[in-house]
């Protein structure tokens, strides 16, 4: 049977020879549901910061972050351009509103409704491939059975947890651990044995554009919260500045990624003889750090906005000079992951930011903000200078 109907039989997309199948509208729309969960995120932050609920909302961020890289991994492989498939998708964006619509109330009343729209999406999607991609070779679908096997366990632990209150925070962190663990350890099932890295013949350049396009969305959402607060405010001269000020840190957390980072990470990824071992710990991992450093600063820029002037308290310092240092680190590790070198400029930028961290209870908030731009800023002119002296 030739290969182009083999591949229509089992809904795959056809192999591109230059390793970068092209993202389709259907993926990006899918991907609208989640700029409304990265606003609950973020607002849900903002609502509740206190210890508990900084880790709740990073548990919820972890969940949803592993629902959205987990279907763009099957929409590699899946052709979204055929009906079953975008009909699939559109169940799942329908689920995925359901389940953002719940975070704010996820661990209190909504529980069932979060745990179930997840179990929904992680099980459903896997089901739904393995009857997509029949004829599609053994390998891939023996790899898809481990992968079902790990996330029903999972999500009996996710329902048995929003069914009974005093078991929801044990279960649920039972079912997220699972599932975390299980690719770094080949989905290893009794009887089907294990994945290895080889066996995910992906596009590396789907994947990679698909994670940076998930980037914009969360940097979307800190214009969003900027323009949202600054508006909501009378305009001074104070709110104007820290108006400017957090959008030159949104420019600036751009500017270290796109223009410094993702083109050649895409390029390692693409010529890579193992794509899927850079997927799995590039971007299915790492990319986690720079997504929860952009949401924790969109955090700080509302607290900045609202007294741009008045001292800057813990949240303030946590979200702003915390936000940045997480970015920051987790775009050093996504670089020494792929260039296999760790860029010892982050390391400074990151110091610098712990020192100015001594001193920010005396500055007013604005200044805090500035000097965190501004480390960013020099960072990313750093390394475009350094790039050029590479190239």
């Amino acid at each position: 049977m030739p290969a182009s109907v083999r591949h229509r039989r089992s809904l795959l997309r056809t192999p591109d020879p230059h390793g970068h199948a092209k993202v389709s509208f259907a993926e990006l729309f899918f991907d609208l549901v989640f700029v409304f969960a990265v606003t609950q995120l973020s607002h849900r932050l903002i609502g509740h910061f206190t210890l508990e609920g900084v880790l709740q909302t990073l548990f919820l961020m972890l969940a949803v972050w592993w629902v959205w890289v987990f279907t763009s991994w099957v929409t590699n492989w899946l052709d979204p351009e055929l009906t079953p498939v975008r009909a699939c998708l559109f169940a799942f964006m329908l689920l995925g509103l359901l389940m953002s619509g719940a975070i704010p109330e996820a661990f209190d009343g909504r529980a069932l409704m979060f745990a179930g729209s997840y179990v929904g999406i992680q099980v459903g999607r896997t089901l739904f491939f393995l009857w997509a991609a029949r004829g599609g070779g053994p390998v891939l679908v023996r790899n898809f059975q481990r992968i079902l096997t790990w996330l029903a366990c999972s999500g009996l632990l996710w329902i048995a947890g929003a069914l009974v209150d005093e078991w929801r925070l044990p279960c649920w962190v039972a079912a997220l651990s699972l599932e975390y663990v299980a690719p770094s350890l080949g989905f290893a099932v009794p009887g089907l044995g294990r994945s290895a890295t080889t066996d995910w013949a992906i596009s590396g350049g789907h994947l990679a554009e698909r994670c940076a396009l998930f980037v914009i969305i969360a940097l979307g959402e800190s214009l969003l919260v900027t323009g949202a607060t600054f508006s909501s405010h009378d305009v001074t001269a104070d709110t104007a500045l820290a108006f400017v000020v957090a959008f030159a840190g949104s420019l600036a957390l751009w500017w270290l990624y796109f223009d410094t980072t993702h083109d050649l990470a895409t390029g390692r990824i693409a010529q890579s003889q193992d794509p899927g071992r850079l997927a799995r710990l590039s971007y299915t991992y790492l990319h986690l750090l720079i997504v929860a450093g952009i949401i924790l600063n969109a955090a700080g820029d509302e607290f900045v906005l609202a007294h741009p002037m008045g001292p800057t308290g813990l949240q303030t310092a946590v979200c702003v000079l915390g936000g940045f240092g997480l970015y920051i680190l987790g775009v050093g590790l996504f670089k020494w992951s792929v260039m296999g070198r760790w860029p010892w400029s982050h390391a400074v930028a990151i110091g610098v930011l712990g020192l100015a961290s001594l001193g920010a209870d005396r500055w007013p908030a604005v200044l805090t903000s500035a000097v965190a731009c501004g480390v960013l800023v020099g960072l990313a002119a750093w390394e475009r200078h350094s790039r050029r002296l590479a190239g």
